[in-house]
């Protein structure tokens, strides 16, 4: 075995150990299929609002730009999936990644635990570590590392596991051996395209995040377009429609880390307890949440939207 493949093992070691789904690993080099699909869907105009999807154009396409003298990427997958639902089927509703803990600081303080583990038992390894936080295109380079593929609504998706995990990465300077992409598995299937009530899929594969609920919830600071009003499904904070009707997800198994764990208090409210919602319950209930992004007026903005 070479040392390459020697120190792949040994980083997918610590990977499995720290308790990530799944790690991949591709060498860091530009991302040449990526970048004309990069450049049309913001000459688009498909991020709305969000500026910085714009900004380092070039580091979001080769992370030697992003770090220096890196030679590889190493993704990894962290299961989010819940082990139960709200209670009031008529409440509104949260994405499941926000239930517990922002995932930003629970997944990035796992991340510096693997690279202190790396450096411990391989040696003077540098780099950056990444979790939905930089410009780097975390799907992309998953896929690339062969831990699932971009399915048509635009989500990683994984046989063994669907879909319902956050993305993150470390950027290394070391030489590893490198995985190969899987194929694409959504066949003829259309369901998320044909469920999104908002119409944000202008065609397979292809998403105008400007037309989604949860740009509209979480990333746009203006008033929410009159012309959606009636389309949300009951959504206060991001969408999961279109994994919820994706077939891969029917093997998704609940996570096991206490931090995802949601306050129970949140999964027993109340529609009227939504409509009531005070500045200090929302506090107590998303304190050191996601939900935290949109802020107590954003979520009232939501909650009215949907009245």
């Amino acid at each position: 075995m070479s040392g390459a493949a020697q120190h792949a093992a040994i980083v997918k070691q610590i990977a499995q150990d720290l308790g990530f789904m799944a790690c991949g690993i591709s060498k860091a080099d530009f991302l040449e299929e990526e970048a004309p699909r990069l450049e049309q869907w913001l000459t688009q105009n498909y991020h709305g609002e969000m500026g910085y999807m714009a900004r380092n154009f070039d580091k979001r396409l080769d992370p030697r730009k992003l770090v220096p003298g890196s030679k590889s990427v190493v993704s990894l997958l962290f299961n989010y999936f819940p082990n139960s639902l709200p209670t009031d089927e008529n409440a509104p509703k949260v994405a499941r990644y926000a239930y517990g803990k922002d995932y930003h600081r629970v997944v990035k303080d796992k991340l510096f635990a693997f690279m202190h583990e790396i450096q411990t038992k391989i040696g003077a390894v540098e780099g950056r570590v990444f979790v939905d936080s930089a410009p780097v295109l975390e799907k992309a380079w998953a896929a690339k590392s062969g831990l699932g593929w971009v399915g048509k609504n635009t989500n990683l998706i994984r046989k063994q596991n669907g879909s319902y995990f956050f993305i993150a990465e470390i950027i290394i300077d070391l030489e590893l051996e490198y995985d190969t992409a899987v194929t694409d598995h959504c066949g003829s299937c259309t369901a998320c395209l044909d469920a999104c009530p908002t119409n944000a899929f202008v065609a397979p594969y292809q998403m105008d995040a400007s037309k989604c609920i949860s740009y509209f919830t979480i990333e746009l600071k203006d008033a929410i377009p009159a012309e959606v009003k009636g389309q949300f499904d009951n959504w206060a904070f991001g969408c999961d429609i279109c994994q919820e009707v994706c077939p891969w997800n029917r093997f998704s198994q609940p996570h096991s880390e206490p931090d995802f764990l949601p306050k129970p208090e949140l999964m027993s409210m109340t529609k009227n307890d939504w409509e009531d919602i005070t500045e200090e319950v929302f506090n107590r209930l998303f304190e050191a949440s996601a939900v935290q992004r949109t802020g107590f007026e954003g979520l009232k903005r939501n909650l009215a939207f949907l009245k």
